[in-house]
């Protein structure tokens, strides 16, 4: 397990909850999250913000992750916009920041970004996703990594537009700004790092009627998924830069 140095503690800002049919099997958004940084139970602290919870000052966490959700950026709900200046005024008090799929378009929504449904469509199974040259390879981050990371995804909508203050680092084959940051300390990656390939099918076989109306084949995204350990290495190596930051 990770230990973090400093009074405060990882705050996990919930924005929604998984399928049925996984949250029955395997848990939520905040015990993967948790597992995968490696942290205790007592050392998160998890603000349902879709259920209309207030999240505490930036100041009081050690850090914050976003999880994601399956509402729409665009919907522009009041929970949704409330917690878009959260991140804006966590983002400006120096907060350590990992905002994941709704998160990683929240984020860029509040900072001056735009937001909106891919062009591309959907995009749910396991992918390959590109860091820039002279960006990612030298981000703290995702500076550790190899190319190309394989990482689990389930979305619909997409940053289509970073925010000028925005630092793009990744892309993949249906979403240019698959992950960015802004500032030292925060950034917003597309894709799930908390996800297995357990959890990907999951996905697919609950929503498999609508990606078949949409023209794609659940049972080939299915079959394609697979296990990989980046995601889980996204989610230490943040952990980690959070307790050196302690």
């Amino acid at each position: 397990m990770v230990t973090l140095v400093g009074v405060g503690r990882v705050l996990i800002i919930k924005t929604g909850q998984t399928v049925p049919n996984v949250a029955r099997r395997r848990g939520d958004f905040e015990l993967w999250i948790r597992e995968g940084m490696g942290l205790h139970e007592d050392e998160v602290e998890v603000v349902e913000v879709y259920r209309g919870a207030r999240p505490p000052a930036p100041e009081r966490t050690e850090a914050i992750v976003v999880t994601g959700s399956a509402a729409m950026v665009t919907d522009a709900e009041a929970w949704s916009e409330a917690t878009a200046g959260y991140l804006s005024a966590a983002l400006e008090a120096g907060a350590p920041m990992l905002a994941i799929c709704y998160g990683h378009q929240l984020l860029a929504h509040g900072n001056g970004g735009r937001v909106g449904d891919n062009p591309r469509g959907r995009q749910v199974g396991t992918i390959d996703v590109t860091l820039l040259p002279g960006a990612g390879g030298v981000d703290r981050l995702f500076g550790i990594f190899s190319q190309p990371l394989h990482v689990p995804v389930s979305h619909l909508q997409a940053v289509l537009e970073l925010p000028s203050a925005a630092r793009r680092l990744a892309w993949s084959a249906n979403d240019e700004n698959h992950a960015f940051s802004l500032g030292p300390r925060a950034w917003g990656v597309q894709f799930h790092p908390e996800f297995d390939a357990d959890i990907v099918r999951g996905y697919i076989e609950a929503r498999a009627d609508t990606i078949s109306a949409e023209g794609l084949d659940p049972d080939a995204l299915a079959a394609a998924a697979r296990d990989t350990d980046d995601g889980k290495r996204v989610l230490r190596r943040f952990a980690e830069l959070v307790g050196e930051q302690g």
